[in-house]
């Protein structure tokens, strides 16, 4: 007896359930602005098929190079609005962008390598769109309320893109389903691929289980009992489509990030680096050895071939063929060059279908994919980008451990992912969510950026602020023996903290300072809500 539902009547509960979703997940105590809708897009679409194809616009020999004029018109767009944010919250920017200088030394340069790439205007407007995951990013970090607004970017997207994935996959195989060049048949989803559709959900499901832990441990939240139902029923789909998906990688990524958030966010890795350097090197370590070392039945567990699904052909016929060893083929323009043609040819040597050759345009290697356009030098800017970063992680971990946990999860998740997959490439959600990491660790580290219920080892607190995003500032004791409020080096955190849910007008310096005694923390604390209302 066929049971299978119909695909109108499913798609009709898919949205009802969206609609749930959204619903439960709401919190009217935080208030963000209007300006979270540009990395929302520009994540939703990252994350999916490009505007072009969702239109039906058939791909040509150009636009597969070049892009598709309206996807370029519309990313153009965000890009022009997330530059108009930033330009008024510039103060903030400027605070962030000087404490990673080391991933403006790698942009700097791929700039530069424009200039001997085979068709630098590509290579330019390709430069362009790689700022714009940056710019997106500085939006999300540059937020009042930056935890809430990473929180609610990457829950929205995942309630839309997550259970229509379902859809497509079950009621719509047209969609959701194809096959490869070998007839194996795969789900692809929103996206365009299997990988595609495990990177998506892989960086969506980490942030919910983030948010489903900060939940049950935090049980003082507002509204806590129906956003945890609706964030823990957003996971279980992450996960079931992680195993629909069938993606090795993401799936060892998940359990990788999993683990680090859940256990480093303990007490005990708070102000030990040595157990934090030691727990990240034993699962870098353990997991590399089992991917390279591991012997044909570890391999089939993890769902590849002992040749890592062919990568291992793919590694030693594309490493030959760079055209410069120091400096590459320029920013995104390898597979765009006549080396590519090259490698197709060897490829084909080694006996690989010619529609499969056709179609490589990724060394499924990160850390090969920059060599292959940067040279050694963009190698080493990249290494140095991912060693400062992770430092900044466990400083900021030290700090917060709850948001520590979460950045360096995804530091080494990208690390690990990146050597089976091309995860440093322009609008990629792993390339994306590292710069997240980064960016995110010198705002904690700046006092730009707080877990709301964090609390600093050693340190005595005091709440200003309210609703869902409670903040406490630490507090010292000056000179004079007056206790004061620590004021952030831009005078954001505390202007964050107490103005953020009474009003969005003031970013000013605070100078803050808390009576003694118990009688007059009332007084004084109603007087500074006065003076943020009316500022």
């Amino acid at each position: 007896m066929n049971l299978r539902m119909n695909p109108s009547f499913a798609s009709l509960i898919c949205v009802a359930g969206i609609s749930g979703l959204l619903y439960l997940d709401r919190d009217r105590s935080v208030r963000l602005s209007k300006a979270i809708w540009v990395p929302g897009i520009w994540l939703t679409l990252v994350g999916s098929r490009p505007l072009s194809s969702w239109f039906g616009v058939t791909a040509t020999e150009n636009t597969s190079v070049e892009g598709s004029p309206i996807d370029a018109a519309v990313f153009a767009i965000l890009l022009a609005v997330a530059v108009i944010v930033l330009i008024v919250r510039r103060k903030r920017v400027r605070t962030l962008l000087r404490s990673n200088w080391p991933l403006l030394i790698y942009f700097v340069y791929c700039l530069v390598s424009v200039a001997w790439s085979y068709h630098p205007d590509i290579a330019f407007k390709r430069w362009i769109k790689a700022i714009g995951d940056l710019a997106i990013v500085l939006v999300i970090i540059t937020e009042v309320l930056p935890v809430a607004a990473l929180g609610r970017v990457v829950s929205r997207a995942g309630m839309l893109l997550l259970p229509t994935s379902f859809l497509f996959i079950r009621y719509y195989p047209e969609l959701g389903r194809g096959y490869t060049t070998d007839g194996m048949l795969v789900n692809y989803g929103v996206t365009t691929n299997k990988n595609a559709l495990g990177l998506i959900v892989l960086v969506v499901s980490l942030v919910l289980l983030w948010n489903v832990r900060s939940l049950m441990v935090h049980k003082q939240q507002p509204n806590r009992g129906r956003r945890l139902l609706a964030q823990g029923t957003l996971l279980a789909f992450g996960i079931a489509l992680l195993m629909t998906a069938n993606c090795s990688t993401c799936k060892v990524c998940f359990l990788i990030g999993g683990v680090l958030i859940l256990v480093l966010s303990r007490r005990a890795f708070v102000r030990r680096p040595a157990w934090v350097h030691a727990m990240c090197l034993t699962i870098v370590v353990a997991s590399g050895a089992a991917l390279f070392l591991g012997t044909g039945d570890v391999a089939s567990a993890l769902g590849r071939q002992s040749n890592m699904s062919g990568r291992t052909d793919i590694w030693a016929a594309v490493i030959p063929v760079v055209p410069n060893v120091l400096v590459g083929a320029g920013f995104e323009s390898f597979w765009i060059s006549p080396n590519a043609l090259l490698f197709r040819e060897q490829m084909s040597r080694l006996g690989w279908y010619a529609a499969l050759v056709k179609d490589l345009n990724e060394a499924h290697n990160g850390y090969i994919e920059v060599y292959l356009n940067l040279g050694w030098i963009g190698v080493c800017l990249i290494a140095l980008v991912l060693i400062s970063g992770y430092k900044r992680a466990v400083k900021a971990l030290m700090r917060d451990p709850e948001l520590g946990s979460l950045f360096i999860g995804f530091m080494i998740i990208s690390v690990f992912y990146s050597v089976t997959e091309a995860g440093f490439r322009m609008m990629n959600p792993a390339w994306i969510f590292l710069i997240v990491a980064i960016v995110g660790s010198s705002a904690v580290l700046s006092g730009v950026m707080r877990s709301e219920y964090s609390r600093i080892s050693g340190s005595s607190t005091f709440p200003v602020g309210m609703g869902s995003d409670l903040e406490e500032l630490p507090v010292k004791s000056d000179a004079r023996n007056k206790t004061v409020l620590n004021e952030p080096s831009d005078g954001i955190l505390a202007t964050q903290s107490l103005v953020a849910t009474v009003s969005d007008r003031s970013h000013d310096r605070l100078g803050l300072h808390m009576p003694q005694n118990n009688e007059s923390h009332v007084r004084w604390f109603t007087s500074q809500l006065i003076k943020g209302v009316f500022h």
